[in-house]
């Protein structure tokens, strides 16, 4: 296991990989860090590292790098859909439990939501409640809050 720490809007983001895949993407605020982190290598992590600096910088909606999250077979179905959120857009955990099947299932999807190990990329921060409220964010609200303005800043300028 590898990892680096990237400066971003948001402060500092802790990659983690294997050398062929991203891990795991925390914020620094993150509630759920890793606590074995690897040797530390820049260099493994310069794709990941320039793909977000394009999203940071406006001009990236989706990421390309190979990813890896460890979870169960519901976590990784949650976290596929959570992909598939298109860039400044929101869904709720009822929505998302409704498009797995399993529409009673919300708290399971908020929980497989909490767990998601790839921040950012793997966009957990577009998931609000029913009302549209922010709700918790493993990587903290203030992030979430900056994470969708910047995402909905983005495509009005792409327009």
């Amino acid at each position: 296991m590898i990892h680096s720490y990237l400066p971003s809007p948001i402060g500092d983001l802790l990659l983690i990989g294997d050398g062929t895949y991203l891990t795991g993407l925390y914020t620094a605020e993150h509630v759920r860090m890793p606590t074995e982190l690897g040797v530390r290598s820049d260099r493994e992590f310069a794709e990941v590292g320039s793909q977000l600096a394009e999203y940071f910088a406006g001009e990236r909606a989706d990421f390309s790098v190979p990813l890896k999250p460890a979870g169960t077979p519901f976590q990784q179905r949650v976290w596929q859909r959570l992909r598939e959120i298109p860039l400044g857009q929101t869904s709720s955990y009822g929505e998302l439990a409704a498009d797995s099947g399993q529409p009673r299932a919300v708290r399971a999807v908020g929980m497989a939501n909490g767990r998601n190990p790839i921040s950012i990329i793997v966009p957990c921060h577009r998931v609000v409640g029913s009302t549209g409220a922010l709700t918790g964010y493993a990587g903290g609200l203030a992030a979430k809050r900056w994470l969708l303005e910047h995402e909905r800043a983005s495509l009005a300028l792409a327009r």
